[in-house]
């Protein structure tokens, strides 16, 4: 039986098996998104107290039966300066607890801040100097190229002068990507554009510029979704302690979404790019490195790192491999983690995702229904729903329920014109 006071920092909780009283601190997510909801459960599940820090309503972790204590807070980059606020304000409660960055804001703001929230917290994220080398990918590429690990071509362009003589260099299609994934899609609602000649693309480029937002052109490298893979893992001192690969076998929406259907597999190949990408930064704790098989040469080339948990994170605990925990254990208890085998031919999905573009797949994509399907009759687990802690999905379906009425109803007034 354990017991704790989520105020105090100096709580134990008592392991059954081993009669040993170990401090067990608060651990406060700060996101309830699908990333969010899978580092709440994974310590949830471990008796770790969860304090929900949330700033979009529309979020559905905070309802998790694991959440302690919820609170609303102001939009990490919107207005960062009050979130910080509200988190130091927060600290004669929560103080002493391990503060987890699960979403790309919120990661940005709390590495800005690290120094400040770190005397008051013990604080899951790297500093603004490394944060900055993955969150702006214009760094991470160059970073790449610089130390000979394999990457999309990818230029750069100052003003819409330079995109029409970069344009001459680079193959269509191609891509126009955001230097910061998280600030595009916040206000386009879509990870990248891909365009097919030149007007695309300046329509494309002066698209993001009339939102403050940089970009980026990229050639696309030619494959199928199911040629992406994750190298997941736990660094410190330089060495990879714990390692995880995932394949992603399709996305929401294909070819430029996020994944929706994920499966644990051995891809020994990005072992030595995830590693030396993640040196070269002096990075330091869990992250998600991803790579795409490039189909003309086999050869993977480095896509991006995100340096916080991953949406598939629950995969990795499915599998035996309890990132979060290795995390609190490492950063609260002291424990470093240790090489753990893991197990494969696991699948994470995104329900929602996956069945909303189940059609796009089975038809355009000519997706064989055996193989859609299969994902569901094999060991899986799913982002959101889970039969023992159902109101996060319940407040999802709520969410898209809502969102699909004002659809329908912002069409019938526009018909109605």
């Amino acid at each position: 039986m354990s017991s704790f006071k989520v105020a105090d920092p100096d709580a134990v909780i008592v392991d059954n098996h081993f009669h040993k009283k170990k401090v067990v601190r608060p651990a406060i997510v700060l996101s309830t998104h699908t990333m969010g909801l899978g580092v709440i459960r994974a310590l949830g599940s471990m008796n770790v107290p969860i304090i929900a820090v949330y700033y979009d309503k529309g979020d559905m972790g905070y309802v998790s039966k694991y959440v302690k204590k919820k609170v609303y807070a102001p939009h990490p980059e919107k207005s960062e300066d009050q979130f910080i606020e509200l988190l130091i304000e927060s600290a004669s409660r929560f103080g002493g607890g391990l503060l987890i960055p699960a979403s790309d804001e919120t990661m940005a703001a709390v590495s800005r801040h690290k120094d400040l929230l770190a005397q008051q917290y013990i604080v899951a994220c790297t500093e603004w100097e490394i944060t900055e080398l993955f969150i702006d990918k214009m760094h991470t590429y160059a970073l790449a190229d610089a130390i000979g690990v394999p990457a999309p071509k990818t230029i750069v362009p100052k003003s819409t002068e330079d995109l029409q003589r970069y344009a001459q260099t680079i193959q269509y299609p191609c891509l126009i990507k955001p230097r910061q994934s998280h600030r595009y899609f916040d206000f386009f609602r879509k990870k990248m554009v891909r365009v097919d000649n030149l007007d695309q693309m300046i329509a494309a480029y002066q698209e993001a510029t009339a939102a403050n937002l940089e970009v980026m052109l990229q050639e696309i490298i030619p494959g199928d979704d199911s040629d992406v893979v994750n190298y997941n893992s736990y660094f410190w001192n330089g060495e990879p302690l714990v390692e995880f690969t995932a394949q992603q076998l399709r996305k929401a929406p294909p070819k430029t979404g996020a994944p929706c259907v994920v499966i644990s597999k051995d891809i020994p190949e990005v072992i030595d790019p995830g590693r030396r990408i993640l040196r070269a930064m002096d990075f330091y704790g869990y992250s998600c490195t991803e790579f795409k098989r490039d189909s003309r040469d086999g050869v993977y080339k480095l896509m991006e790192v995100n340096g916080r948990h991953n949406r598939s994170a629950l995969l990795a605990v499915h599998c035996g491999l309890n990132f979060p925990w290795l995390q609190y254990k490492h950063l609260v208890q002291g424990e470093l983690p240790s090489t753990s085998s893991y197990r494969t031919g696991i699948y994470w999905i995104s329900i929602d995702k996956d069945i909303a573009y189940s059609v796009e797949y089975l038809c355009k994509e000519r997706y064989p229904l055996i193989r859609y399907i299969r994902p569901y009759l094999r060991p899986h687990v799913f982002g959101v729903l889970d039969w023992k802690d159902l109101k996060p999905f319940i407040r999802m379906c709520i969410n898209l329920a809502k969102r699909a009425i004002r659809t329908v109803l912002l069409f019938t007034r526009k018909g109605g014109r």
